[in-house]
């Protein structure tokens, strides 16, 4: 590829990507100033954000004529240390925009604050995209009881804490957009990690308070994914203990971490077995009356 060629192709992806958000009015809850955002390539080259005290939302629209109505926040994983920002995050939104779902990716905080080992940070930032976006609902064009979440690994875990605690926000509202619920309608949770018990691997944490009002649930995860494959099977059985409609794939190989990367094996055919399970839903509907491009 020529020079001329390259910087045509990087201002094209520059004028299409969605211009950030802020999430918060000001400051996040209870978090210092003075963080700085930091980004470095990870494995394989992909890119990470490594550190950020300034959560914020890119909006993925869909083309008018493909919207269903529905919108999911995405989260990508990281081990709350790094954001995956590329193959669990805008590689993700694109995927969904394609299918006609508006996707609002999250940039939550990391790294795990000092003395936040129940993640909080992250919590309040999930919660508050969900209420913002639910607030957004007639600008963006979307349905608000089609308002949903996905994660991966930390961010799984943070997509089923956000599903499981819903009924209690971790933070004192900041504005209007906080009087809208911050419950997703269903929940996407693709080998989400740390959902365990730390002393006792059979059950799960304290923080999956799984109840009937627990939204419906997709899950997936490797068979050979030595971290997550448990808790995934177990979170599943937890939720059809509960009466919470839920349905999960477990794919012989793939490790940990596939994301959106392409693949010969089983697991590259989860976002076909997710859409399958949203249509069947019921959550791709027609079109909203307005929002898309």
């Amino acid at each position: 590829m020529s020079l001329l060629s390259l910087l045509l192709a990087m201002l094209l992806q520059s004028q299409d990507a969605p211009k950030p958000l802020d999430l918060w009015p000001g400051r996040p809850p209870g978090d210092p100033d003075g963080i700085e955002e930091k980004s470095t390539p990870g494995e394989r080259g992909i890119k990470q954000v490594a550190s950020t005290g300034h959560p914020t939302i890119a909006v993925y629209a869909p083309a008018k004529d493909r919207n269903t109505g529905a919108a999911i926040v995405v989260c990508p994983g990281g081990g709350y240390r790094v954001l995956a920002f590329e193959h669990e995050g805008t590689q993700v939104a694109e995927w969904l925009s394609s299918i006609g779902v508006t996707a609002v990716l999250l940039k939550y905080r990391v790294p795990q604050r000092p003395g936040d080992g129940d993640n909080k940070a992250p919590l309040q930032d999930a919660q508050r995209a969900l209420s913002l976006t639910r607030s957004k609902a007639a600008d963006w064009g979307i349905d608000p009881a089609r308002i949903g979440i996905l994660g991966f690994s930390a961010g799984g875990h943070l997509a089923a804490n956000a599903s499981t605690n819903c009924d209690r926000r971790a933070y004192d509202a900041v504005d209007d957009a906080d009087k809208a619920s911050c419950r997703p309608d269903f929940a996407v949770l693709i080998y989400p990690g740390g959902v365990l018990d730390k002393e006792d691997k059979t059950k799960l944490s304290a923080q999956m308070r799984i109840t009937k009002e627990t939204p419906p649930s997709f899950l997936a995860v490797s068979s050979d994914d030595k971290g997550s494959a448990a808790g995934t099977i177990r979170l599943y059985q937890g939720l059809r203990e509960a009466g919470v409609s839920a349905e999960l794939h477990v794919f012989a190989t793939g490790g940990h971490g596939w994301g959106m990367r392409k693949s010969d094996q089983t697991f590259g055919g989860w976002t076909a077995r997710c859409e399958d399970w949203m249509r069947a839903r019921g959550l791709f509907k027609a079109a909203a009356p307005s929002g898309g491009k």
